[in-house]
């Protein structure tokens, strides 16, 4: 399985990752140039944050082996795929409940009220190539390395 890594030594907070997420989840055909920043339905599904000392840190969905936001889902709607090990949403099964924002230890998971459900990295699903996150970042401060899981015993 593959996992996204991050090098914070080579990440100057540039934000291309951010806007080429949401660029690849747009409702709308386009290009990141005429991406509607202020649209609120154009969100990404990460964050980059500061660091206290100058530096950034980009924050992504670990994708977890135990993910507490698929146990505190109550109606089924987020699922680890057991093939690729992804977290994967179904917005069509989701109660609105928001229990797995509060739940994600790294505190990714954003709720959008805008459109009434959550935002969460779906590793770029429908595009075989690297997440388009990965591929935007000039620095390769992002970078995919395969994981091996060993199942946890719940």
């Amino acid at each position: 399985m593959k996992r996204i890594f991050i090098d914070r030594e080579k990440c100057d907070g540039c934000k291309n990752c951010s806007f080429a997420c949401m660029q690849a989840h747009r409702a709308t055909p386009g290009t990141v140039y005429d991406l509607n920043l202020a649209d609120p339905a154009n969100t990404a599904r990460h964050q980059i944050v500061c660091d206290g000392r100058g530096g950034y840190i980009p924050v992504f969905c670990r994708h977890c082996a135990v993910p507490d936001c698929v146990n505190a889902c109550m109606s089924g709607a987020l699922k680890k795929d057991p093939q690729t090990g992804y977290v994967l949403y179904d917005r069509d099964r989701c109660g609105k409940c928001f229990m797995c924002v509060m739940n994600c230890p790294y505190g990714n998971i954003k709720p959008d009220f805008a459109v009434e459900q959550i935002v969460k990295c779906d590793f770029c699903k429908d595009d075989d190539a690297n997440p388009n996150c990965v591929r935007s970042c000039p620095k390769k401060a992002l970078y995919l390395e395969e994981v091996v899981w060993q199942e946890a015993s719940l």
